[in-house]
């Protein structure tokens, strides 16, 4: 049965993937990002999704056209690469009001009519590295660690609706992120270990998922009843960090992640 989608971050990488690829299996997809994007197979409205004025005026223009929003995919995000040290308020600001207060504005825009309908299915594209601070990369992990909780908070506050909410947590996923992320100021100090860490960080990208299997993964998803609250996706090497950080001592799992970092 055809959905109404909307998905945040569609001028390039997973959005763009995941809004052509709905498009293609018969959805009507509506991409939102701060550009218009050319495609046959969906609308695209440009939108700034940390203006909640363009939020709401993105969402009434879906609605002149369709009587639902079944699906929303939260996928609009940024890097942000460099020391806590060195980071600035504008830095951390900038980053937290896309990768969380963005995705909180979409989310609040599409609920009324979710809820009017008793049905809708919210996806907030997290990280497995929400899951672990990682070296050079802590208030990227931080943003991403405060919308699964704003995801699990939500899961008890709108299920009386049929409204279902999860983060799906990606490993390296093949994009261009890695020119797009923001790289802060790195301090002298820090510049040997930073360089070492941020070359095997993109060499990580590199050797990383194709976005069309997230696609796949989101089609499957999209097709169970009910939801866990999270949902891991990514090269094994990667998810298995996240129950060795459940069951192994902090300084054994420490020691470990330096190692994947190349820090020893």
């Amino acid at each position: 049965m055809s959905k109404t989608i909307i998905i945040t971050g569609t001028s390039s990488g997973i959005g763009f993937v995941l809004a052509e690829y709905f498009g293609q299996k018969g959805h009507k997809v509506y991409g939102l990002s701060r550009k218009h994007t050319e495609s046959q197979y969906f609308t695209s409205i440009p939108t700034d999704v940390t203006d909640n004025t363009a939020v709401q005026n993105a969402v009434a223009e879906v609605l002149k056209t369709e009587t639902r929003i079944d699906v929303l995919i939260n996928n609009a995000g940024m890097g942000m690469v460099g020391s806590v040290e060195d980071s600035t308020k504008e830095d951390i600001l900038k980053l937290f009001n896309l990768n969380l207060v963005g995705a909180v504005q979409m989310m609040s825009a599409v609920l009324p009519k979710m809820r009017e309908n008793k049905f809708g299915k919210i996806i907030n594209v997290s990280s497995i590295g929400s899951e672990m601070g990682l070296p050079f990369r802590g208030f990227y992990s931080a943003s991403k660690s405060a919308l699964d909780k704003v995801t699990e908070a939500m899961r008890y506050e709108v299920y009386p609706w049929n409204i279902d909410v999860c983060s799906l947590h990606l490993g390296d996923i093949k994009t261009n992120i890695a020119e797009n992320r923001v790289k802060t100021k790195v301090s002298e100090p820090y510049k040997n270990i930073f360089d070492k860490v941020y070359t095997l960080m993109n060499s990580h990208v590199g050797d990383g998922t194709e976005p069309l299997e997230v696609a796949e993964y989101v089609e499957n998803l999209l097709g169970k009843n009910k939801w866990k609250a999270h949902y891991y996706f990514g090269k094994f090497g990667q998810k298995i960090g996240v129950p060795l950080k459940w069951i192994l001592p902090q300084g054994t799992y420490e020691n470990l992640m330096k190692k994947y970092n190349n820090l020893k």
